[in-house]
């Protein structure tokens, strides 16, 4: 073939495994289709897997475990789930006399506040132990100690 200036046109260039040696012969991993032949459909299905039966439908049992986290206590209610009742309640404070109690009464003495100023700390709830209780089954459900 030329072209009307007498100058050759170019054949097309060869294919790829024609120029990188591949031979076109050797089997391939999948089927390869045909010249001239289009795969059916978007790609090649793959043939049916024969190694295991399908699984059989078991019932799956979910069992929920609920965690709840260590309840710190303080000088202030504390909302939780009693762990006797197992309500939704709010924490019942009660003021014990404790240690800081007990060295501010003895602190005070030895600064001479003896005709009855030292028995000041045992009216100050600041100063004293907290006791958490639930307020439906009234169980103990932590303490906060001061010193």
């Amino acid at each position: 073939m030329s072209a009307p200036g007498g100058v050759p046109v170019p054949s097309a260039p060869p294919s790829y495994e024609e120029t990188t040696g591949i031979n076109v012969n050797y089997p391939q991993p999948y089927p390869v289709p045909e010249h001239g032949l289009k795969p059916e459909g978007k790609g090649m299905n793959p043939p049916p897997y024969m190694g295991q039966p399908a699984p059989v439908n078991n019932p799956v049992t979910v069992q929920t475990v609920y965690v709840q986290q260590p309840v710190v206590f303080y000088d202030r209610p504390v909302q939780m789930c009693c762990p006797s009742c197992n309500q939704m309640i709010v924490t019942r404070l009660s003021y014990d006399s404790g240690a800081l109690t007990w060295l501010s009464c003895g602190g005070l003495c030895l600064l001479g506040c003896i005709a009855g100023c030292c028995l000041i700390p045992f009216c100050i709830d600041a100063l004293k132990d907290v006791d958490h209780t639930c307020p439906n089954c009234n169980t103990l459900l932590g303490s906060y100690k001061r010193l």
